[in-house]
C-alpha cells in the first residue's frame, strides 16, 4: 500500500489553537547565549524538551522573528535555566522586548560563555548541535555537556498564566488507613503522637512552602526575620533550628535575590523581602486554618498554649 504524506490546509483560529495548547502545563525556562564579540541573548522560553539520553540532547524553539536568534545561531553554546517558582520577576525581564536584558542580573558564565543564572530549579549548559526548520520557529538542538540540579520547586505555565507544583491529592496518606496496623497503646503514648501529628502536617504544608520557590531553610530565615525574633547572626541558629552550613547557604540565596542585606553581625529583609514574608505567612496561615476549621477558637487558643508552655516560651 503507498502512503502519501499530503499538506492539508487547516483554518484553525490562532487564538483557540494557542489556547488548546495551552492545555499543556510546562516548565518555563530562559535560554541564554553569547557571540564572540560578547553580544548576550536571553530570552523566555516553555518550548524545552528532552530529546536523548544517549547522546544527551534537549531542543527548543525560537521564532523566526526573533532579534535574539542571529546570537543563538552564532554561538558555539547556550544554557537552560530552568526557572524556580520564586522567578516570575526574572521570567517577565527576559520576555519583554529590551535591549539591556542583564542589567542588575546576577549570574555566572559557562561552556562559550553562556550566562548561567543563579537560584534556578537546573541550569543545563549545551553544546550546540542542529538548527532545523520548523514552521514559524527555528528547532535548536543542543547536545548537554553539563548541568547543575539544584532541587527547587518549578515555575509552571498553564492556559496563559503562571502556575506552581503542588502534590496530587490522591497520593496523599491518610494517617487513618495506616492507623490500623499499630497496637492501640501506641496512641496514648505523648511523644509518638506529637511527631505524628507534625509528620503529617508537615507532609501536606511543605508543598505547599515549597511551591512558593522557597526551600525550607529560606522560608524559615525569611519568617523569623520579619517576626523580628533574632536579627543578630549568633541568634538565628537558634531560632531557625537548622545546621549552620544550611543557614548560611539560605543567607547567600536571600541575599543574591534581593531580598536580605548582610550587616556584618546583623540581617535585614528588604521591602520585597518583606514582601516575601507576608506571603509565606499567608500560605501558613491558609494551611492553618484548614487543618484546625473543625475546632473552635478557645480550642485552638488553648492548644497553642499547650504547645507554647511544651516549647517553654
Amino acid at each position: 500500500m503507498n502512503v502519501m504524506n499530503t499538506l492539508v490546509e487547516t483554518s484553525f483560529d490562532p487564538k483557540s489553537f494557542r489556547r488548546a495548547l495551552g492545555n499543556f502545563a510546562t516548565g518555563v525556562t530562559i535560554m541564554t547565549a553569547q557571540n564572540e564579540q560578547g553580544e548576550k541573548v536571553g530570552v523566555t522560553a516553555n518550548s524545552f524538551n528532552s530529546v536523548s539520553l544517549d547522546p544527551p540532547l534537549i531542543l527548543w524553539s525560537i521564532d523566526k522573528r526573533s532579534s535574539s536568534f542571529n546570537v543563538f545561531a552564532q554561538a558555539s553554546h547556550f544554557s537552560v535555566n530552568i526557572l524556580s517558582a520564586d522567578q516570575i520577576e526574572l521570567s517577565n525581564q527576559f520576555a519583554r522586548a529590551k535591549e539591556e536584558k542583564y542589567a542588575n542580573i546576577d549570574f555566572d558564565l559557562g561552556a562559550g560563555n553562556s550566562p548561567l543564572l543563579k537560584a534556578c530549579s537546573a541550569v543545563f549548559e549545551c553544546e550546540r548541535y542542529d538548527i532545523l526548520e520548523g514552521g514559524d520557529h527555528w528547532i535548536i538542538l543542543g547536545r548537554v555537556i553539563n548541568f547543575q540540579d539544584y532541587g527547587r520547586s518549578p515555575l509552571l505555565y498553564h492556559q496563559g498564566a503562571y502556575s506552581s507544583v503542588l502534590p496530587h491529592p490522591r497520593l496523599n496518606i491518610q494517617i487513618e488507613e495506616t492507623a490500623r496496623t499499630f497496637p492501640v497503646h501506641l496512641y496514648e503514648n505523648m511523644y509518638y503522637l506529637l511527631t505524628q501529628a507534625v509528620r503529617t502536617y508537615t507532609n501536606d504544608y511543605q508543598p505547599k512552602q515549597l511551591a512558593s520557590g522557597f526551600r525550607t531553610s529560606e522560608a524559615r530565615l525569611l519568617l523569623v526575620l520579619d517576626s523580628k525574633t533574632a536579627i543578630l547572626k549568633d541568634d538565628l541558629q537558634r531560632e531557625v533550628a537548622m545546621p549552620v552550613h544550611e543557614l548560611e547557604q539560605a543567607m547567600e540565596v536571600l541575599v543574591q535575590k534581593g531580598l536580605l542585606i548582610d550587616k556584618e553581625n546583623t540581617l535585614e529583609l528588604t521591602e520585597q523581602g518583606v514582601d516575601r514574608a507576608k506571603m509565606l505567612y499567608k500560605i501558613a496561615e491558609s494551611h492553618q486554618a484548614e487543618v484546625l476549621q473543625q475546632y473552635t477558637d478557645a480550642d485552638k487558643e488553648k492548644f497553642k498554649v499547650m504547645l507554647k508552655t511544651l516549647i517553654g516560651i
